[in-house]
């Protein structure tokens, strides 16, 4: 009996502690998902993301690409053939290149230039691996001297109605090319890469050398009849409905139907560089800034002379580094300068400023090295500005001689012939008014007879001997 109820409790037993274990396991919470898994799900979405967003950029730059590449690039180049122009028109190229356009077209109107830039240009273009096409535009346009060489040295040359071509004599014509060895050799030069140009761009080589030895010029129709250009077309419209389907000399076809024309425009520094290029404008300020300077220094103020003539003579420097000078010229300059201030200072009456105008005349002619006079610098400009220099020169210092030789009205030196009143008795010494002032004075005796001057009588001033004025009577 004993040992069936001690059985029983340890059977009740171990089912009670079953069943609570049982009851532990079920109020149990299932347990999470794994970090790991969780964490390479987030990465996995994160990488798609990147991958979509990289894979959207890389359509857009290659459809931007696509766009820009299938575009006519265009400039406009009007005016002289410089470092400014040469830059500018260097970089519409380089940029046409890079983007991978069907062409460039320059519309050109040039008097002439540099021949160092015209060599970069022309350069340039024969090297381009896209066809370059210059359209010498609109009727009046001119492709002379420089741009006779930047024509021919298109893939494609072409000229509107009313233009012209020509005159590619590299110096003035008022020099004997055959008196002067240095332009003979120069001519020899210039021919000699015309004419390289003209056989690698398929043109007439004979009118090439004639262009600079003879400084012939010629018509657009006569261009086109003599085989220096390729085309006569009446505006830019008509000048790409021509060159669809144009054969280039290397077998290359132009395909420029429905192509957009993106301008390329000079940029702020282009444009202020391609005006300091002028050496008219650059002489100008040169001349200018130098006297704003030496009006500061003669009469200091406020410093608006100093002002106006630093930011002058910064801008005619940035154009000296452009244009190429001669610096005897620039020296002379300083130096007739120089030598007008320094006659505002001393008795030479006028000589110091004969020589200081003599001095800049030399210099301006020999300040500039530019053959070609279509850019040189014009002597009208020369004369005008220092045939205007010397005349407020000649009357600043006019005015300074006399102011010198003027008396002086002020002082004791100023009352030396002024006629005054006498207000004490002169015996011989006195008071007298003067210009309203009382002054002691003494009677000048010429002679022991002389009688005293009384009150209310007049006198005139002779001299100034210390405080006291020597004076006689008034006749």
């Amino acid at each position: 009996m004993g040992e069936e109820t001690a059985e029983s409790l340890n059977h009740g037993t171990k089912l009670v502690d079953a069943e609570w274990r049982n009851s532990r396991t079920r109020v149990r919470f299932p347990p999470p998902p794994p970090i790991r898994n969780m964490m390479n799900k987030q990465r996995l979405i994160k990488l798609v993301i990147v991958m979509l967003l990289l894979s959207l950029g890389v359509l857009g730059l290659w459809a931007t690409s696509q766009s820009e590449g299938r575009a006519i690039y265009y400039l406009v180049l009007d005016g002289t053939i410089n470092p400014a122009s040469k830059d500018f028109i260097l970089r519409a190229i380089n940029k046409a290149v890079d983007a991978q356009a069907e062409m460039v077209l320059i519309q050109l109107n040039t008097p002439g230039g540099l021949v160092a830039s015209t060599r970069a240009i022309v350069s340039a273009q024969l090297v381009s691996p896209i066809p370059i096409v210059v359209f010498v535009s609109p009727a009046g346009a001119q492709a002379a001297s420089a741009g006779v060489f930047i024509t021919m040295a298109a893939d494609v040359a072409a000229m509107a109605p009313g233009t012209n071509i020509g005159a590619a004599h590299p110096v003035p014509l008022g020099r004997a090319a055959e008196e002067d060895v240095t332009a003979e050799k120069a001519v020899n030069d210039i021919v000699a890469w015309g004419k390289s140009i003209a056989e690698q761009r398929g043109r007439n080589v004979e009118w090439a050398e004639q262009a600079v030895r003879e400084n012939v010029s010629i018509t657009a129709s006569e261009a086109l009849a003599l085989g220096v250009i390729d085309l006569f077309a009446t505006d830019k419209a008509d000048l790409l409905a021509q060159l669809e389907g144009y054969r280039l000399l290397d077998g290359r076809i132009l395909q420029v139907a429905g192509l957009p024309l993106r301008e390329v425009r000079p940029t702020w520094r282009e444009r202020l560089f391609n005006y300091l290029a002028d050496p008219n404008i650059v002489y100008i300020l040169l001349m200018l800034g130098m006297l704003a300077l030496t009006w500061e220094f003669m009469q200091p103020g406020i410093g608006l002379g100093a002002a106006v003539g630093g930011s002058m003579l910064i801008l005619a420097f940035f154009g000296l580094q452009i244009l190429p000078i001669d610096i005897t010229g620039l020296a002379l300059l300083g130096l007739g300068i120089v030598l007008i201030i320094l006659d505002f200072f001393t008795p030479t009456d006028g000589i110091l400023t004969v020589g200081g105008v003599i001095a800049l005349l030399i210099g301006s002619f020999a300040l500039f090295d530019i053959p070609d006079p279509a850019i040189a610098l014009s002597w009208w400009n020369i004369l005008a500005t220092v045939g205007t220099l010397t005349l407020v020169s000649v009357f600043v210092i006019g005015k300074s001689v006399a102011i010198q030789k003027k008396a002086v009205v002020t002082g004791p030196s100023g009352m030396v012939g002024v006629v005054g009143v006498v207000r004490k008795d002169l015996d011989p010494v006195g008071m007298i008014l003067v210009k309203g002032e009382l002054w002691k004075a003494e009677l000048e005796m010429s002679e022991p007879s002389d009688e005293p001057i009384r009150k209310d009588e007049r006198v005139k001033v002779e001299r100034v001997e210390g405080n006291r004025l020597i004076v006689r009577r008034q006749s």
